[in-house]
């Protein structure tokens, strides 16, 4: 069975088509969680030669029931009440990440392949490719300073990436439980979780793409889930910069000792990852205690990333619109704001996009907002 973007479905209440659119021992606890022993659950070669060179990643969101048996995925992500750690589930490597509560349906994130797949665990990674992509995930189990365990994760993935030859990370999801609260050194998690982040960064600089398109968002849990795609070393690959905000990397220390690792967009063989995008200009963010303010200027600021100035300032072409954006999740911090934010983008987005609403904490305490989001 193929899934289609466009595929119709009966979605549950949180997503909608629109309707108008530590120390040394810290350390080796955390690398015990990826050193165990390699295991290739669908052994096998893909050849990358023959792989097809233009082909694109087909994701789409799904309700959590759907029965995947038969369909050639590279991963499945699902969000839903309780989170677990990746596991292959019929040879496809999966993501369970707690961002929903009990009331709600739960849906999935689901990656098809664009050709044969090979998936497998490489200690605490599960993953999966195609010859043209690599699908990859891991946890980074509750901890009380995270640091170190980030690091050793990034690095096992990038390690993992760079020697199934897939080192253009495109687009890179991290969620991380108690994101605004503090961990045992006083510091906010989602900072500690920075550093460990760029740390990783910096031992793979030169060997691995660029910085990619991300989004660092709260759950309804605690530890951190991650989960990427990459592409080959000939991927054609731009990242993006939005004119409105200081590059992520760039933001000053007064947002942590280490800056998020991030750039605004990825182009990669025609389609564009949007990171989560949010009420900054510059590296302030404005409209304080003001969901609707926040929302008008998080659209803007997208509106501004993806319009034809910025991509043709990137070497690209054409420009899209809001209406462009597909597979879009909507983070809102608070309940009681969802109404009014599910309205808005009826408004603005396509009524042909899928579109998740998730209220879970965002990366900054006085963001209320975050939005990302795709043009395939």
């Amino acid at each position: 069975m193929k899934y289609h973007r466009r595929r119709t479905v009966d979605p549950p209440e949180n997503i909608r088509h629109s309707s108008c659119r530590a120390g040394v021992a810290g350390r080796r606890e955390s690398a015990a969680l990826f050193l165990e022993r390699k295991e290739i659950l669908m052994p096998g070669f893909v050849e990358v030669a023959s792989a097809p060179r233009n082909s694109r990643p087909d994701i789409t969101f799904e309700p959590d029931d759907e029965i995947m048996k038969g369909a050639n995925l590279l991963g499945r992500v699902i969000f839903g009440a309780r989170g677990f750690a990746p596991e292959m589930r019929d040879g496809v490597p999966t993501l369970g990440v707690p961002m929903l509560t009990d009331a709600e349906a739960g849906f999935q994130e689901i990656f098809a392949a664009s050709g044969p797949v090979m998936s497998g665990r490489d200690g605490g990674l599960a993953y999966a490719v195609d010859g043209r992509h690599l699908f990859c995930t891991a946890q980074v189990a509750e901890r009380t300073v995270y640091r170190d365990a980030a690091r050793i994760a990034y690095d096992s993935a990038f390690e993992l990436a760079t020697r199934l030859g897939y080192p253009n990370v495109l687009r890179m999801w991290n969620l991380v439980g108690g994101i605004i609260d503090d961990n045992a050194d006083g510091m906010e998690i989602y900072r500690d979780f920075c550093i460990g982040r760029a740390e990783a960064f910096g031992l793979w600089a030169g060997r691995i793409g660029r910085i990619p398109a991300a989004t660092g968002i709260g759950t309804r849990g605690r530890g951190v889930y991650l989960y990427f795609l990459a592409g080959r070393a000939d991927a054609n690959v731009r990242h993006l910069e939005n004119p409105r905000q200081t590059p992520a990397y760039h933001y000053p220390e007064r947002y942590g000792p280490q800056a998020p690792s991030f750039t605004r967009a990825t182009l990669a063989e025609g389609t564009l990852y949007i990171s989560g995008t949010a009420s900054i200009l510059g590296d302030e963010t404005v409209c304080l205690d003001d969901v609707a303010g926040q929302l008008a200027v998080t659209l803007d600021n997208i509106s501004a990333l993806i319009c034809e100035d910025n991509l043709r300032r990137a070497g690209t072409g054409s420009g899209y619109t809001l209406r462009d954006l597909d597979l879009i999740k909507v983070y809102v911090r608070r309940a009681a704001d969802i109404p009014l934010v599910r309205a808005r983008c009826e408004e603005v987005f396509s009524p042909e996009a899928q579109v998740a609403y998730l209220n879970v904490d965002i990366c900054r305490p006085d963001l209320l907002v975050e939005i990302e989001g795709m043009v395939p």
